[in-house]
């Protein structure tokens, strides 16, 4: 069997007994993917391709991480599982390890098995430790598939499976290239932070539990904040009483070229959901860390929460090694430097295409938006376009992948959010390809 008739086989394997998320069946078109290792994965073809989303932004520490795998390995010979209310050595190390890297007083750690229900566990903590209901959200976020994530999220995948959970409060976004509120930077005056608490007051601050917000919002188009807007977030909820909960689940674990989003900003959330960059995709964990007075409530309070593969002792493993890999080999250190170059370089594509409208950047955290004319900023697709709604943005992955690079695309941005892995030489490279790509959405732009 060739290799071309061996790659088919797979996708027609897949096809037929198996769901693929967010996509009409039949027209699903996956990659026979076979084997990654660092900035690269390679199809059932032998297709090599050089990966600038980290698959979906989490591979951090790049593909098939030695001391990660060999963490694995040696814990799958010791001890694969133990029920959640055991206790093991990788959860306590994990939990000690994450105790570290956080910021301020945030201490104890609850594993989940990803970032969904890690949000879904941060929304029953809040409303527990305040004796509160409502949480305030944005709309344009991502926060998970699970009924309670899916609730809190603002994305337009949130409206197939409405009414979700009851008491989300929804505001807008700091969202400077299109700004609701109308301003540009000269004349902005923050309206994306004062409506919010603006909004508190309509809702009745004494009913709000929590606000819920990404770090620097991701697949919804990183939104990179003003550098006031989290330090008087935190001002905000304090005055009312108010916690104020991190989503790290994409911006966390070196993404931005600090450990956390917030930290660019040194503001401390009462609570942080994790998970992706935890263990770098290798194995699926997440968790919600919260600061040491909620910790302190549930030490003579019932803990009324729970998962099966809680803590999970193969993923805790996996985890504890992911974070020393960060550590030894530099990696948010790398996003850092290799930010700056990438900021650059993105700069130099909107100058030098005409259909490049907005370019948003922090660390290896990165967009490229996407229209048909620069003066009047018209997307070349539309928010929440259809298949049939994409025109040339349709033409935009496959012209990708043809050429050697996988990313994700959605309406009308190109995300670039390679492995914190990858060498400048790498980095430009794809850059590079994007470069010759945009030739193709130039056509089509005024």
């Amino acid at each position: 069997m060739s290799d071309q008739a061996r790659s088919q086989a797979l996708i027609e394997l897949n096809r037929r007994y198996t769901f693929f998320s967010w996509s009409v069946q039949s027209a699903v078109k996956p990659l026979a993917m076979v084997g990654a290792k660092g900035s690269y994965f390679w199809d059932a073809d032998g297709k090599r391709y050089l990966d600038f989303s980290s698959q979906l932004m989490n591979v951090n520490t790049g593909h098939q991480h030695p001391k990660v795998v060999a963490a694995i390995r040696e814990q799958a010979e010791r001890l694969c599982y133990a029920y959640p209310g055991m206790a093991t050595q990788p959860r306590g190390e994990l939990g000690k390890l994450l105790a570290d890297v956080t910021p301020g007083d945030l201490s104890k750690a609850f594993f989940t098995l990803g970032g969904a229900d890690a949000v879904d566990n941060a929304i029953k903590l809040a409303r527990l430790y305040t004796g509160r209901q409502k949480i305030v959200a944005r709309y344009r976020s991502y926060h998970g598939a699970t009924y309670g994530a899916i609730s809190a999220t603002g994305d337009p995948r949130r409206l197939p499976v409405e009414p979700g959970i009851p008491g989300i409060v929804r505001v807008f976004d700091p969202h400077c290239y299109r700004c609701v509120f109308g301003q540009e930077p000269a004349s902005c005056h923050r309206e994306c932070i004062t409506h919010i608490e603006e909004v508190i007051r309509f809702e009745g601050p004494d009913r709000v539990a929590a606000v819920l917000f990404e770090g620097v919002t991701g697949s919804s188009g990183i939104f990179v904040p003003p550098n006031d807007y989290w330090p008087r977030l935190r001002e905000m909820c304090d005055k009312y009483g108010i916690l104020l909960i991190s989503d790290e689940v994409m911006s966390g674990f070196g993404r931005t070229g600090e450990w956390f989003a917030v930290d660019n900003w040194q503001v401390v959330p009462d609570m942080m959901v994790v998970a992706k960059g935890l263990t770098s995709g290798h194995i699926p964990l997440g968790a919600v860390i919260v600061s040491q007075p909620i910790a302190d409530h549930f030490e003579d309070r019932y803990l009324p929460l729970g998962l099966t593969y809680g803590a999970h002792t193969l993923a805790c493993a996996a985890g504890v090694a992911t974070i020393q890999a960060y550590r030894e080999d530099g990696l948010i250190e790398n996003a850092k430097h290799l930010g700056q170059t990438l900021g650059r370089s993105l700069e130099a594509l909107k100058e030098n295409h005409p259909s490049v409208g907005d370019v948003r950047y922090i660390g290896l955290f990165s967009v490229i938006e996407l229209v048909k004319d620069k003066n009047t900023r018209e997307p070349l697709a539309p928010w929440n376009a259809k298949p049939k709604e994409l025109g040339v943005m349709a033409d935009v992955l496959p012209a990708l992948r043809e050429r050697g690079l996988s990313t994700f695309v959605k309406w009308n941005w190109i995300f670039v959010v390679p492995p914190l892995c990858i060498s400048e030489e790498e980095l430009r490279t794809g850059l590079s390809i994007i470069d010759e790509v945009l030739e193709i959405t130039d056509k089509e732009a005024q």
